[in-house]
């Protein structure tokens, strides 16, 4: 599951993990995350923070506490050491920036 506000993020990273494998689902805030995990069961959430209507580390929080075997991966141009702290505290994987998607190399064959 990738979860980005921007429409041209989505779809690069969309075609950074597309192979014949791999289904993606694309949601355009936390909020539209949270209500259709279930449903989906992805393998790995890759999660902006700053988001209209929910943000990342908010939707990271409802997803984990309802799924504490979520995977989310938060993807984001923010290197700070306090929304890092905040990622980690709602339960989040790891905490990627996005001048830096070489590390998403690992998820690169599961659903997202």
């Amino acid at each position: 599951m990738i979860v980005d506000d921007n429409k041209q993020m989505r779809k690069f990273l969309k075609s950074y993990f597309t192979n014949s494998e791999t289904e993606i689902v694309e949601c355009q805030n936390g909020l539209e995350a949270c209500e259709i995990y279930f449903s989906v069961n992805p393998d790995y959430v890759f999660m902006d923070i700053k988001m209209p209507i929910l943000d990342g580390i908010e939707a990271t929080r409802k997803i984990i506490s309802a799924f504490p075997s979520a995977k989310i991966i938060i993807v984001t141009e923010y290197d700070d050491k306090h929304l890092r702290e905040e990622a980690k505290k709602a339960g989040v994987h790891d905490y990627v920036l996005k001048d830096n998607l070489s590390l998403l190399r690992p998820y690169l064959n599961h659903s997202v």
